[in-house]
């Protein structure tokens, strides 16, 4: 058993941490009672105590009441992006999430724009928001049925949801999820040392079941991805909406964060929840429509929860560049993406490949968005087979707390004259062989 050392809170909680690190305490190692480290460390029990609040606040431990304290299975400090396949040379990559580089906009416009205004009037400290980014944007949530609240702006969506969380819940919260869901919310929630409530979907949405479900475990907080979910492609109907928002009613206390980073690239219209419950924020984040170097996310909620997200930013960034906000906006005014267009394109190659793999019996998922989710026996064997015929897919281990295993295709990477191709190439990697195993 691992020795207790050190003779504060601080030094204690290190000595864990490092012993988690390195590999001397492993994944649902037993740590002794509060009173028998105390002992071995020669403190007071109170010492000891705060020593575990600190490894849980980091998201090192886990308390399960009678059942003791133990380290993460996924400790904060492991990442699930860092569950990652090489890519040999000469392998085709579809496993990055990243949006296609050919239909992204030209910044030269752009950013000339920015910085001639920046001449006119640069930015200083006390620099907020910048007006004519704020404008359009106010307009097209209100014109999307989301209701009228102030506006933020972030750098990106994860900057925007970590203060809203930060500034509402407290480490061991419990948090409702989409399962699957995105990597990083995920690896947010485990840092944040918040309890993951994780909810199932189908292609239009999380299911109200499970929603139910997660809100009668006390789920604090609630986070849906209004289109383009990631790594599903699920997106939000009417209907779903419907069934949702009557849920959250009954639990106004709960805070609603909805991510609708499909805007800009998404042809599928928006079913908002927002405003059902007292405290909520909507995101849309710019990143896959303009490019991930022009990250920034356009935020709005209730008056407390935005107020509480910019006294928390006002205290660290700060204000996100206005060089930046300037050329979002100059974008924008011009027209400079044809999102129709841009949606079509990635709905080609989506459903092209739904509907390849379709062909071969295979059932996948991808209603929106630049991600198929297909459903596999096991995540390794499939990669294993797809490589050596020159493809590379995303283990779904990186996006699932409790579901089954798949693989996650990336098919902006993807050209449409690809697909029937990589389509077969996929099934025959997901064919038994003869013994009947599958692999």
């Amino acid at each position: 058993m691992y020795p207790m050392v050190g003779g504060t809170a601080s030094e204690i909680a290190a000595g864990v941490e490092a012993a988690v690190s390195d590999g001397r305490l492993a994944p649902g190692t037993l740590l002794p009672p509060v009173r028998e480290a105390a002992a071995q460390a020669g403190v007071s029990a109170g010492t000891a105590a705060a020593a575990y609040r600190l490894l849980r606040e980091r998201g090192v431990v886990e308390t399960a009441g009678r059942r003791g304290t133990r380290v993460r299975q996924r400790p904060a400090t492991t990442f699930r992006d860092e569950i990652r396949i090489e890519v040999p040379p000469g392998v085709r990559d579809l496993s990055t999430g990243n949006p296609d580089p050919a239909l992204l906009p030209p910044l030269h416009d752009a950013l000339a724009a920015a910085a001639r205004a920046h001449e006119r009037r640069p930015a200083m400290y006390g620099t907020g928001d910048d007006a004519e980014l704020l404008a359009p944007a106010g307009a097209k949530l209100r014109a999307d049925g989301v209701p009228e609240g102030p506006l933020a702006i972030t750098s990106g969506t994860l900057d925007g949801v970590e203060r809203v969380l930060t500034a509402h819940l407290r480490p061991g919260d419990p948090i409702a999820v989409e399962d699957p869901g995105w990597t990083a919310l995920l690896d947010l929630v485990t840092v944040l040392g918040l309890r993951p409530v994780p909810m199932r979907l189908d292609d239009e949405g999380p299911l109200p079941d499970e929603l139910d479900r997660a809100l009668r475990a006390g789920a604090r907080a609630v986070v849906i991805t209004a289109r383009a979910q990631n790594p599903t492609g699920a997106a939000v109907t009417a209907a779903r909406a419907a069934e949702l928002r009557e849920l959250l009613a009954a639990h106004p206390e709960v805070l609603l964060v909805e991510d609708d980073h499909g805007s800009g690239f998404v042809d599928l219209p928006l079913h908002p929840l927002a405003g059902v419950t007292s405290r909520w924020v909507l995101t849309r984040s710019t990143a896959k429509s303009l490019g991930p170097d022009l990250r920034l996310a356009l935020v709005t909620g209730d008056p407390v929860t935005l107020g509480r997200l910019r006294g928390r930013q006002r205290l660290s960034a700060g204000w996100v560049s206005l060089l930046l906000q300037r050329a979002v906006a100059h974008l924008w005014r011009t027209g400079a993406v044809d999102t129709a267009a841009v949606a079509a394109s990635y709905a080609r190659r989506r459903d092209g490949l739904v509907e390849v793999l379709a062909g071969h019996g295979i059932r996948a998922h991808g209603r929106s968005g630049i991600n198929v989710w297909v459903p596999v026996a096991d995540e390794t064997t499939a990669i294993t087979r797809l490589l050596p015929r020159g493809w590379a897919c995303a283990p779904g281990a990186r996006n699932r707390i409790g579901t089954p295993p798949a693989l996650r295709v990336t098919i902006s990477s993807l050209r449409p004259e690809e697909v029937a191709s990589f389509g077969a190439d996929l099934a025959a990697a997901l064919r038994p062989t003869r013994n009947g195993r599958y692999g």
